[in-house]
């Protein structure tokens, strides 16, 4: 018996990148009956991303039912088109997700995809929703729509104040070499660098309510000197926070990697879902990051966190914070000790404030 079904799917992300959830609705094409219903949070992401991933459920569980053909139905013109084949998909970040997609497609005898004003989304869109509010730990249902874009705050006071530190100097970075999950020690400038990063933390805010670190050595020396000069608070190791893992690259210079590995490295340059040989794409850095900072803001509403970290996490951070493209990581420095500052609303409204001060280690 042949099952013709129709997918309604959308997501959304509040503060873009922000709190991002999706929904997904899986009707019989001939009596409209709702047989499945898919929904859940993503944690920090972008609009476009939460749109894929309503996509990917919503076919996924038109797979769980033993559907033949299916009609996809979405109000974002961007994911329709692009997996209608008539769009470039540019982001590197939707790759993935449309490959995913592309292969589900694939479990069907036929797919199409038709473009949907949103008010005829509405029961996906509420789902999205739905689980964008349980992030936010919002139990009571939305009187209007949720805004997709960035708004003033209503008070400061409500923000989540994000300090991004990154370690002291080490002997790898005198050098200029990867330095990933090797676990070097703090130089002697290393440590006069971190404890001017603390006197700066300090000058943030004197209501510092945790300070967190990579795991690494170089990130906990650092984050000690830090809660020292805040009061003396413990350093809560947070493992999601450590640095790339470079493979074949660790203890290499840019240059030894272009000469040894120059495909790798063209490739590694051009898209965040290349990994160097044996170690770990920005990616998949990017999704642990992304839950590690969603924890934090979960952990500590309307306080000031200090994460004490490595370039690719930091960098990520920001450029998710930025709404930048993947260009903005290989295009942004950041130097040892250097702290850069966020402000996070319970609505997914980010302000960035700072990037990579270093007037206190002059």
């Amino acid at each position: 018996m042949t099952l013709r079904v129709v997918v309604e799917a959308d997501g959304g992300s509040r503060g873009n990148p922000g709190p991002a959830g999706f929904g997904a609705v899986v009707r019989d094409a001939e009596s409209g009956e709702v047989l499945a219903e898919r929904f859940a949070s993503l944690g920090v992401a972008t609009n476009n991303v939460a749109e894929y991933s309503g996509l990917i459920a919503g076919l996924q569980a038109a797979a769980e039912l033993n559907a033949d053909r299916v009609v996809v139905k979405m109000d974002s013109k961007l994911v329709v088109e692009q997996m209608s084949g008539r769009w470039q998909i540019k982001n590197a970040g939707l790759r993935p997700l449309a490959a995913e997609a592309a292969a589900l497609v694939g479990k069907f005898a036929g797919v199409t995809f038709e473009w949907i004003p949103r008010e005829r989304n509405k029961a996906a869109d509420a789902l999205a929703n739905r689980a964008m509010d349980q992030e936010a730990g919002v139990t009571e249902a939305p009187a209007a729509e949720k805004p997709r874009s960035w708004a003033p705050p209503a008070s400061l006071a409500e923000a989540t104040r994000i300090i991004l530190v990154r370690h002291g100097e080490t002997p790898m970075t005198q050098q200029g070499r990867y330095s990933g999950r090797g676990d070097v020690p703090l130089t002697d400038e290393g440590e006069a660098q971190a404890m001017a990063a603390a006197g700066r933390v300090a000058g943030i805010s004197r209501e510092v309510a945790a300070v967190l670190s990579s795991p690494l050595t170089r990130c906990v020396r650092t984050a000690q000197l830090i809660a020292d000069e805040a009061g003396g608070l413990p350093v809560t190791v947070m493992d999601d926070l450590i640095e790339c893992d470079f493979g074949a690259w660790e203890g290499r210079t840019f240059a030894e990697v272009q000469e040894r590995w120059p495909a790798e490295m063209d490739a590694w340059l051009g898209s965040t879902s290349v990994a160097p040989p044996g170690g770990e794409s920005f990616q998949a850095v990017a999704k642990r990051v992304r839950g590690a900072l969603q924890t934090v803001l979960s952990a500590y509403p309307g306080k000031v966190v200090v994460l004490v970290s490595h370039v690719s996490p930091i960098k990520l951070i920001l450029r998710d914070a930025l709404a930048a493209g993947d260009a903005f990581l290989h295009r942004l420095f950041l130097d040892a000790a250097g702290v850069s500052t966020m402000d996070v609303w319970p609505d997914g409204n980010i302000a960035v404030r700072s990037v990579n001060e270093t007037a206190h280690l002059r």
